[in-house]
């Protein structure tokens, strides 16, 4: 039986200081406030429609510009 992949994200604190973007710049990308992403960053869990687009973005098959634009 094939083992389910869990999207983890425990350490998107060090992606976005490697990014060099403050909390509230990489977080607003995605649509949450800077006190909710340092919640995540934090430990907190994510909502799935979050963390998948989190892993989206990620793996490459969502740009900044498709977030951009979405967040219009």
């Amino acid at each position: 039986m094939a083992r389910k992949k869990r999207l983890d994200f425990s350490d998107i604190a060090a992606v976005r200081q490697k990014e060099d973007l403050n909390q509230k710049d990489f977080w607003s990308r995605y649509g949450v406030t800077q006190s909710g992403g340092s919640r995540y960053e934090s430990g907190r869990n994510m909502s799935k429609p979050l963390a998948i687009l989190l892993w989206l973005h990620r793996s490459g098959k969502v740009t900044d510009k498709d977030l951009a634009d979405a967040l219009k």
